[in-house]
């Protein structure tokens, strides 16, 4: 029985390693701090560039009825791996799993720029998440064990800047490569700045490690919550192309959530479980988590949607798509920075976040009224709003978290939160993609005749695909006008070709439409989420690494 606990030296020995970073000077602490966030900026680099070029991509890959899944595998393979790769630092120190998580995410951002097919694209993304599904929480957990609670805030506003840097040069950078080099390039881009951080953290992050670590790894709760989050979050996926009665739909969802209740019992068990149950026993841990994993609903719609209006709709280049979701990031980065310092410096929180989270429903609800016509200027104002209402979302609740837990449960317990705002993010933007394909097929028709199709040439238009789901592509980029014509056989060219203007503008507005449908999701969220936070108790931020639960 005494393999359970480790032996007084083993724990003496860990203490000790827990408070190694307590021991560095204030120069070797900012190096390092330096360090982690160039690895930082490599993962948020690589999310503002390939959100943009997306919709290039899946138009040159054949791919675009896969559009969602191109997203929706980065996500599962980073949600999967989050939690896991947090409990790994806990035991084996954060400097092996960030080192390896780089590693591999250079590899899958070659092989991604090699890609020639839909599915070697996504199966490399899905490779690129299962290294970026560490960088996030990993570099939390650094800053947790650099700094106390009292002085994370200045610090995560370094996260902020990080992210606000990649935001602006992210979208310009990877629309001018796409539009003139090419997208591949995109993801050959990440190579030499990911061997910079990795020479610097292979060099500066201390080699920490609990001398018990290796005789307690949870590998079969790590087993069975990868097949559970899997089928679970495929299953919804296929909710786009499928119905609940499909083995594929629920079938899958079914399989997650009863693999999911075998986890529960698996982990409720295990000596060191990969999501320690204990945690949500903490209210304030427990309604965090809860609430970013709603307010994400609207921000990944928002991040991944906007770009393909103004590509498909407005008619911009990849570089301009880019450019034009500035004001939404802008918001978010100047809210994420300053909602850090305000918390570091007063110490509460509860009506800061109430606050923000009912600003980012009334964004999204302002979005809902997006149509082929609205002035782009009205947008950027939506957008700016959207963003200083989920910038406190993902800077807040981690210093929330990291003052509730103990220090030797800081990486599992920030890792768990990003991993219920990624999971957050896939479901709301499964149930986004869903409500856009289905709300798409009914406003095609309806928009047609009301932009002036004769309604038995919109009849034989739907009967030839053209409500989404055919071989003629609606959704793409490129000029659509000359693609619908294309597809016309040859002796009926001349008579719809006066109607083509017609038909653009209908589908058009038919896909604004089904657009702005969307983010009814993210207001529901966002507005849930903001009534358990009244509920969150304030604790003041620790000035010390002692302490929590």
């Amino acid at each position: 029985m005494t393999h359970s606990a480790p032996t007084a030296d083993a724990a003496q020995s860990a203490d000790g390693a827990a408070n190694a970073a307590l021991n560095l000077s204030p120069r070797a602490k900012l190096e390092i701090l330096g360090a982690i966030l160039l690895a930082l900026f490599l993962f948020a680099l690589d999310q503002t560039v390939v959100g943009v070029a997306l919709p290039k991509i899946v138009t040159d890959l054949n791919g675009n009825d896969l559009y969602t899944w191109a997203v929706t595998v980065y996500l599962l393979t980073a949600t999967i791996s989050g939690p896991i790769y947090g409990k790994l630092s806990d035991l084996y120190g954060r400097r092996p799993i960030v080192i390896f998580a780089v590693g591999l995410f250079l590899i899958a951002s070659a092989l991604c720029g090699l890609s020639h097919e839909m599915w070697q694209f996504i199966l490399f993304r899905g490779l690129q998440g299962l290294g970026g599904g560490a960088i996030f929480p990993t570099a939390l957990a650094v800053i947790a064990d650099l700094y106390t609670p009292a002085e994370r805030g200045k610090y995560l506003g370094l996260f902020g800047a990080v992210f606000g840097m990649s935001s602006l040069i992210g979208p310009g950078l990877g629309g001018v490569i796409t539009d003139t080099a090419g997208w591949n390039w995109i993801f050959f881009i990440n190579i030499p700045i990911g061997l910079i951080a990795l020479v610097i953290l292979w060099r500066l992050l201390p080699a920490i490690k609990r001398p018990d670590a290796g005789r307690n790894i949870d590998y079969l709760g790590a087993a069975i919550f990868a097949a559970a989050i899997s089928a679970f979050l495929i299953g919804l996926t296929n909710k786009q192309s499928g119905q609940w009665t499909d083995p594929a739909v629920g079938g899958l969802v079914v399989v997650g959530l009863v693999l999911g209740a075998v986890f529960l019992f698996v982990e409720s068990r295990a000596a060191e479980p990969i999501v320690p149950l204990g945690l949500f026993r903490l209210r304030t841990f427990t309604l965090s988590v809860a609430a970013t994993f709603l307010a994400a609903f609207g921000f990944f719609n928002a991040i991944i949607f906007l770009p393909r209006w103004f590509q498909t709709v407005a008619g911009a280049s990849a570089t301009e798509s880019g450019y034009n979701i500035l004001p939404l990031l802008a918001g978010l980065i100047f809210a994420a920075i300053a909602s850090g310092q305000i918390v570091a410096r007063i110490g509460r929180y509860k009506i800061l976040m109430v606050g923000s989270l009912v600003l980012l429903a009334f964004a999204l609800f302002l979005m809902t009224n997006l149509r082929a016509n609205t002035d782009r200027p009205v947008l950027w104002l939506w957008m700016v709003l959207a963003g200083l209402g989920i910038g406190p979302s993902l800077a807040v609740f981690t210093l929330i978290v990291q003052n509730a837990v103990a220090p030797e449960r800081i990486g599992v317990a920030t890792s768990s939160l990003t991993f219920f705002q990624q999971i957050g993010g896939t479901v709301g933007l499964t149930i986004g993609g869903t409500l856009f394909a289905e709300r798409l097929t009914t406003e095609i028709p309806i928009q047609l005749v009301a932009a002036g199709v004769p309604q038995q040439m919109v009849d034989t238009f739907g009967a030839a695909g053209g409500s989404g789901g055919g071989a003629l592509d609606l959704t793409g980029t490129g000029d659509l006008g000359a693609r619908i014509l294309a597809s016309v056989p040859e002796p009926f060219k001349e008579l719809v070709a006066p109607v083509i203007p017609n038909i653009v503008n209908g589908i058009h507005e038919a896909f604004s439409i089904a657009l702005a449908s969307t983010f009814w999701v993210g207001i529901g969220g966002a507005l849930v989420a903001a009534i358990l936070c009244l509920f969150l108790k304030e604790v003041r931020m620790r000035t010390t690494m002692e302490g929590g639960h």
